[in-house]
């Protein structure tokens, strides 16, 4: 298993991602840029995100703003209720996230519904003091991540959102209106939220400023074990924990055992685990913790993260909440609308519930990373990603053996008819073994090597990154083995 520091070591070496303002000694903490092998990454898990969810399940997809009115947070809660419990020292005021501080102290977890009595009793019960300066702390007190914002001369208050979702409850109307939606109907979205988290850390994992996509299924609470598409995926295997062991079964079996409490749920359960077991992901190391009542999320009335085994712990990738009617009933109150619709299978007007799947694109990207990573000892130490060929920032690397004999203008030729099509990169410096060394860290599936009998036949040897298996086939005939090994990779 690849360690935390190993990755971010060749994340910054091979321009995954880096610190923002990272010349600047002041800096802000938790704001991380995507380099061109972290873009390339990014853009490509968003489109398989779209194939294998969005397209897939005929889902519509939104793109909304990132500032919003105070008023949407009002109805949604987030005013009153998105905060985080925070402890200052009296001695020389350090400021600590309390449930963080008192879980890594003492190993006890705070539940995300435990008071600031109860939190200030267990820091009392354990004698912490500030790790700074030995002070004691005074009482907790509560911080709103939100970043507020002045609209205009007159600074009118407005907040960036905490999460992309909050669009997609506000256009719902329009968006089932305009594109004559029916129910279930998932509506998507990809971008940035923001939160002003208290002690962000760990690079990607836990930032102020990250990109979610999201998606919400708008659902008839009455009609949620109505769903024939479940069909499609009835066989597909469910990981399931209950806070002390994983049991591994079909979504059909979860289903008949009441491990999940309906159709709908079921459903969309499996088909985020089949879209991520498509990432790269050991999906061994997987499971979808259920959520107990002390852990949930304000809005939510049934909850279960889907979680990977990380060299650092556990890590959540996506929150997946059954959110009721909480957020429609809350914004139609406040904006004196109706956004009740008609369900077009019974006629009956009903105000949708709603399924989420919230899911963290930073995170995602990761673990894919870990995942991916393998040092080869048998091979002078080699580091390679083996992440899927539809996936990988470079999926074939050219490569003249020499830079003379018009070696690296063929090479510059092939280079140039594929790079329109494939995601290709031309290498003419250092040693051949070098250049395969480079393209394995960023995982490149292949690389192409131009030689002195290229320019007798016309034939290039392809060099495979898992088996370092090598063949020669003609360079008329790299676009269609590209093509062929992108289809084979997205079969299996």
């Amino acid at each position: 298993m690849a360690s935390y520091e190993e990755v971010m070591k060749l994340a910054l070496e091979r321009g995954f991602y880096f610190p923002s303002c990272e010349i600047y000694s002041d800096a802000p903490a938790g704001f991380w840029e995507y380099g061109p092998s972290g873009v390339s990454i990014k853009n490509k898990f968003i489109e398989l995100w779209r194939r294998e969810l969005v397209r897939f399940d005929n889902m519509l997809e939104i793109d909304g703003c990132q500032i919003m009115s105070k008023s949407v947070f009002v109805a949604s809660g987030h005013i009153s209720n998105f905060t985080d419990p925070i402890v200052r020292c009296t001695k020389c005021n350090s400021t600590f996230r309390a449930d963080r501080f008192i879980s890594e102290k003492t190993g006890e977890n705070i539940p995300e519904r435990m008071s600031d009595d109860e939190v200030n009793a267990v820091i009392q019960k354990h004698n912490l003091r500030c790790p700074n300066c030995k002070g004691e702390f005074g009482g907790v007190t509560r911080f709103n991540m939100m970043f507020r914002v002045g609209i205009g001369p007159a600074a009118e208050e407005a907040y960036l959102r905490p999460e992309t979702c909050q669009t997609i409850f506000v256009d719902f109307a329009r968006v089932f209106k305009t594109m004559r939606g029916k129910l279930p109907l998932g509506l998507a979205q990809v971008g940035k939220s923001f939160r002003n988290e208290i002690a962000p850390r760990q690079s990607l994992l836990r930032l102020r400023e990250f990109y979610q996509a999201e998606i919400e299924v708008f659902c008839n609470p009455n009609r949620l074990n109505d769903v024939p598409k479940f069909d499609k995926v009835k066989d597909s295997i469910l990981r399931l924990y209950d806070g002390s062991s994983t049991i591994q079964v079909t979504a059909d079996e979860a289903l008949r055992k009441e491990l999940v409490p309906n159709k709908l749920v079921a459903y969309y359960l499996a088909l985020l685990g089949r879209f991520y077991s498509k990432t790269g992901i050991d999906m061994t190391r997987s499971r979808f913790r259920k959520l107990s009542d002390d852990e949930k999320a304000f809005y939510s009335t049934v909850a279960y993260d889907f979680e990977v085994e990380t060299s650092i712990g556990w890590l959540e990738l996506v929150a997946c909440n059954y959110r009721s009617d909480y957020d429609l009933k809350g914004h139609s109150s406040t904006s004196k609308q109706n956004l009740e619709v008609v369900d077009p299978s019974d006629q009956t007007k009903v105000l949708p519930h709603v399924f989420e799947l919230s899911m963290g694109v930073d995170r995602s990207i990761y673990t894919i990373l870990e995942h991916c990573y393998m040092e080869d000892d048998k091979h002078d130490d080699r580091i390679v990603l083996r992440l899927k060929p539809y996936l990988a920032p470079v999926l074939v690397g050219i490569l003249p053996l020499m830079t003379k004999d018009g070696l690296d203008e063929k090479a510059r030729k092939i280079h140039s008819d594929l790079k329109l099509d494939f995601d290709t990169f031309y290498d003419e410096s250092g040693s051949i073994g070098r250049r395969y060394r480079r393209l394995e860290e960023v995982g490149a599936p292949f690389a192409v090597t131009v030689d002195k009998t290229t320019m007798e036949d016309d034939t290039v040897t392809v060099r495979d990154r898992d088996s370092m298996q090598q063949q020669r086939i003609k360079s008329s005939e790299l676009h269609q083995f590209l093509q062929n090994a992108l289809i084979s990779s997205r079969q299996t």
